[in-house]
Order: C-alpha cells, then structure tokens, then sequence
C-alpha cells in the first residue's frame, strides 16, 4: 500500500496538471472522431485520469473501509466501460481529477514558522565565574549560574536582574510597544532583547523550561485541536453510493436493462459535487487577493464564514506599533510649547533609549527647525538624560530621576498626570534649570482607519474582542475609543491561548489577529488566524491561515462578507448539483438518457457550477457605489 500511496504523490502537481491537458485534448479528439486511431482517444483519459482514480478507492476500501466519493466514481468508470462507452468513462474520470486538482491548490504549504521561532533562541551567553566572563553555548547555561547581558543583546535564559539598569522590549512576548524599564530585582525572560545598557542577571530558568522555549511547544501544540473541514461530497458519499447501487440495481432487475443501470451510475457520480466547493473557494481566494489578503490554507475562508468572534492583538494591528508624542504639557511662564519641545527634543536627540527617539521623530515631523547642540550630556539608565542646551540644564525621565535630582514634584502637578496616564501613556518629565516645567506623554496611537473597521466588523455580525500584552490602563484607553467591551489585557502568550480555548469551549468560534511573535500560538490556536503581514513578524505569518499583506485592516469586514458570500455560493452550487443529478436520475431510469448523453448533461451541470462560483471573482465591487449598509444585504 505504501508503495501505492507513493506512486500516486509521485510527480505531484505538475503531473496532475500534464495528465489534465493530455486527457481534456484526447477527449476532444474522441468527441470529434476526426483523427484515424486504432483506439478510442478517450482510452488516454482514462488511463491518466481514471486509473489514480481506481487506486485512491482501492487503497482507501483496504486500508480503513473509507468510502468516499472515490468509490461511486470507480464503480461507475467500470460500468462504463464494460458497455463499451469509453468517452463517458474518460469524461468522468476528467472531471472528478480537475476537481481534486482545484482542491490541491487551495491546500496551503507546510509552514516553517517553528523553525523561524527555533532561529531566535540565543545561541550563546556570558558567564561570570570569579570575575571573569566566559562566551559559552546558551544550552550549557545551569539555574544559579551569573550571567552578563550588554546592550543590544537577546537575554539567553530566563532569570533575575543582580545589578545594573536598562530597558527591555519584551515584544517577543507580550506584544508590548514600549520597552519596559529594568533593574534590579526585576525578572526577564528568555527572547526579550537589551536595548541599552548591561547588567548581570542570575539564571532561574534554562533550556526547556526558558520563556522562548515555552513558546516554541505552544506553537508546535495549538494547531493540534484545529478541526479540518472534509468535503462535503466525501462525507455523503456513504449514502450516495448505496443509493446509486441500489437504484441501478432496481432498474435493472425491474427494466431489464443493463444501459440503463450504467446510465444511472454515470449520473450519479458527483462531479458537480466535488466541484463546488473548491471552484468557490478558488474564486473566493482570488478576490480575497485583489484586497491584499493571502489565503495560506484551503479551508480558512469555510472557517471564516462561521465565527462568532474575531480577537484583535492591540499594538500594531489596531495601532501603529510605535510610540508618538500625544501631549505637552507645558507649566512654564518663560517657555512657549515649541520651546520646551525643542529642549526636551535635542537633549534627547544623544540618547539611544527607544522613548526619546520617539520624542526626536516627532519633533522632527512637526517642528520646521533644526535641534540644538547638547554639552556634558549624561544618560542615566533606568533614569532618564540631561544635558545642557543654549546654557540651560535640561534633565527628562521619570518620577525618580526628579527625586535624585531634587528636582521638587508637587500634588497639583501629579494630578495633571494622571489622566494621561490612565489612558495608558508613558510620561517623561522635564526640568529646566531645576525648575519642573511640564511634561511629555507618549503613547502607541490608533490607526486611522480602526474605528471605522471595528464599527463594519459589528455590522456583519461578528462581535470584537481586545487580546493584548499591553497593561490594563493602555487597554481600556483603546477599547472606549474603539468601543469594544471585551477587553483581556496583561496577556502572554499562554493567556491569549487560554481566552481562545474558553470562547471555543462555549461553541464561539473565534477568529485572531495579530502581528507579533507572540501572537503565533493564538494564530494557530484560533479557528482562523489572520497575521498583519507589512509590519508582523514571519513567524507570526507563517503560523496564520490568511495573511493582510499590506496590513490596510479596513479590508477585514469585506473578507467576513466575502467568506459568508462564498459559503452561499457553495450551497447554491451543491443545491443544484444533487437536484440536475436526481432529475437525470428520472430520466435515465426512464431510458430517455443514455451513458455519453447522461455524461454530457452532468459535464454541463459541472460547467454551470463553475461559471457560478466564477462571479465571486468580482463580488464586492458595488461597495464603493452603494456602500457598505447595501452590501451587507447582498
């Protein structure tokens, strides 16, 4: 059976799509008898095209007693041939290929997201042993060992800050846009990246156990409970076959003749059936392509049609990913608004921290002048900067670094910063010549088409739920603006996968999207991924079924209506199918059909079939004249 099963897969698409053409031209040479051969052409057929045919029906009755579709072809190929009407068995065997062939090409490639995961793993790490630092394989690091991490280096295991300060983005794992101040007595994790400045930190967690190991097992095990949907000619072909032999049976015992009996098989077989699905699917596909969707798995488009609820990663697939100055606050009775951001700014302009690049890129954008040049700058790590700029000392950072300053905080202006920090925002306080003079508050901003996305997605009907890294007060900020009431913030990876794991619990299917590596696990885990594929990572795209290449979200509602469109487009399609078969059924058991008219009628019942799943190609281009409220009842 193996060596079966190999000989079919031999040569894979390129050969189904040779024997194709070979078997459709020998067809036409057959029909038009026009060309002197000592065989009928239609034998070319199917040999080509009938023969894997017989096999996959043989192998799948052997080994597991399967009965599909296979089976009802096979038996009516046979039949066929047995009365000597070789173009109905050719023909048949062509169309029931074709339809498999359609089904292959929506049938994704095996990812290599896992092993893109493995590539981030640290390969080495410094070991402190008396004092001295010893490059070493990240697999050889023991809990308790002394490790040494400098600036833009990936932490190696998971472990506990001993001494130092810096910052860490932990977008790896949590998604966040910010980086998160460290120091010690913090923990870290495996993965997570140093952005500036060294510490040495004690290792708690090593090999399998580290964070970024964890992950890789939670991406390798989600795809486990995805439920593949099996053709729908496959699953009532049990039924199909028994019906279809017993009616040729009956006709022939009861009429007397075995054409008929023959008649009835070749119109049974499902051509049309097998064809529905995958011409709609393909159609779909090819639509969803025009809107910057890449379909990477067969079935997801089926999938999409039926969730309930579509989970959205915060930052950078509502957001941009990227922190932008949002507010000034300016307490000075000397400096104008364009002068403390010119301050801050150019002090900032030396620092490498990822918060003061965002306050020079914004300035940058909005500011027509140049920055000033900054004397005896010191960066404080954990801290903040300061500097002397035109003769003044500018100092920005946090809360602390005033306090070491002795730079005096009072209530009224923690008061003035409070709100911005419930909207989830980083402040970084700034003081001229001692003096406080305001603040700057940063924040990932939303993008410009969000709300509106978000306000279609709950017109089709599917409700949004917020999944993100990020902390609760930046969560909810975003949610009230985009007015989603479901909202699970904080959340690791493992936390994404238990939320998903519960709405599929409680029969809601639920549809993920998201752009970063720790997204991956959900993608997989959901009934549906979708990866932002401009700004996500690979991993995070390899590991979705259907892919935003240009990561324009407000796409996604015509996607849910184009998925609910093409499932219509399928039941129409097999609606039709079974009714042309049974009507030809009726008139074979009559003897008005013959074999080669009874494959014609099915043939052009497959043709219609096709024609009709062919205008989802252009399906939703009335939206831009009618709008979104009319399409949505299309």
């Amino acid at each position: 059976m193996h060596t079966l099963e190999r000989f079919l897969e031999w040569g894979g698409t390129k050969k189904d799509v040779t024997c194709l053409v070979i078997s459709g031209l020998a067809l036409i040479v057959s029909i038009l008898d026009r060309f002197p051969l000592p065989f009928d052409a239609a034998w070319i057929a199917i040999i080509l095209c009938g023969i894997p045919i017989l096999l996959e029906a043989f192998i799948g009755l052997v080994t597991a007693f399967d009965i599909k579709a296979d089976v009802l072809v096979s038996i009516a190929l046979i039949a066929s041939i047995g009365i000597g009407e070789a173009f109905a068995a050719g023909e048949i065997a062509f169309i029931m290929q074709l339809g498999a062939l359609l089904e292959d090409l929506t049938v994704a490639k095996a990812r290599a997201g896992i092993e893109k995961l493995v590539h981030l793993t640290p390969q080495t790490a410094r070991r402190i042993i008396g004092g001295t630092e010893q490059v070493i394989p990240a697999e050889d690091v023991h809990v308790g060992d002394f490790l040494r991490v400098l600036p833009g280096e990936t932490i190696p295991v998971d472990g506990e800050i001993l001494s130092g300060e810096t910052s860490i983005n932990q977008a790896v794992m949590t998604g966040e846009s910010l980086p998160v101040d460290k120091h010690a007595g913090d923990s870290v994790s495996s993965g997570t990246v140093n952005q500036f400045g060294s510490f040495d930190m004690k290792a708690t967690k090593v090999g399998e156990d580290s964070s970024i190991q964890r992950m890789i097992r939670l991406v390798q095990s989600a795809d486990a409970g995805k439920a593949k949907i099996v053709g729908i000619a496959d699953r009532w072909a049990t039924w199909i076959v028994v019906i279809a032999l017993s009616t040729a049976a009956l006709t022939w015992l009861i009429t007397g003749q075995i054409i008929r009996a023959v008649t009835i098989l070749v119109v049974f077989c499902p051509c049309a059936l097998v064809l529905a699905t995958p011409t709609a699917i393909m159609a779909a596909i090819g639509n969803a392509t025009k809107h910057s969707f890449l379909v990477r798995e067969g079935d997801a488009l089926e999938r999409l049609a039926t969730v309930s609820n579509i989970a959205f990663d915060k930052t950078g697939t509502l957001t941009y990913g990227k922190p932008e100055v949002t507010a000034i606050q300016n307490d000075s009775n000397e400096l104008s608004d364009e002068d403390l951001f010119f301050y801050v700014a150019s002090v900032e302009s030396h620092s490498e921290h990822p918060l003061g690049k965002a306050i020079v890129a914004s300035f940058r954008d909005s500011q027509h002048r140049g920055l000033a040049a900054v004397e005896h700058f010191q960066l404080l790590p954990g801290r903040g900067v300061k500097g002397f700029v035109h003769g003044k000392e500018v100092l920005a950072g946090n809360l602390e670094m005033m306090a070491e300053e002795a730079i005096p905080v009072c209530s009224a202006d923690l008061a003035k910063v409070t709100p911005y920090l419930n909207q989830g925002c980083t402040v970084i306080y700034l003081a001229v010549n001692r003096i406080l003079v305001g603040f700057v508050a940063l924040a990932d901003t939303l993008r410009e088409d969000s709300k509106e996305t978000i306000h279609a997605v709950k017109e089709t009907g599917v409700t949004p739920v917020l999944l993100t890294g990020d902390h609760e007060n930046a969560a909810k900020h975003i949610a009230e603006q985009l007015q989603i009431s479901d909202v699970h913030a904080g959340c690791l990876p493992e936390d994404k996968l238990k939320w998903i794991d519960i709405y599929q619990k409680e029969q809601k299917y639920v549809c993920m999207i998201g752009d970063g590596i720790n997204d991956a696990p959900a993608l997989k885990k959901a009934y549906v991924g979708i990866a932002m594929g401009g700004v996500g990572s690979d991993i995070a795209v390899d590991a979705a079924d259907i892919v935003l290449v240009n990561d324009d979200i407000k796409e996604l509602p015509h996607l849910l209506r184009l998925a609910k469109r093409m499932m219509i487009t399928i039941k129409c399609n097999l609606t039709f199918s079974m009714t042309l078969n049974f009507i030809a059924i009726i008139l074979a058991m009559t003897g008005i059909l013959n074999p080669v008219v009874g494959a014609l009628v099915h043939n052009a019942g497959s043709v219609l079939v096709i024609v009709h799943s062919s205008l989802l190609l252009k399906w939703g281009k009335r939206r831009k004249r009618y709008g979104d409220s009319q399409l949505a009842q299309l």
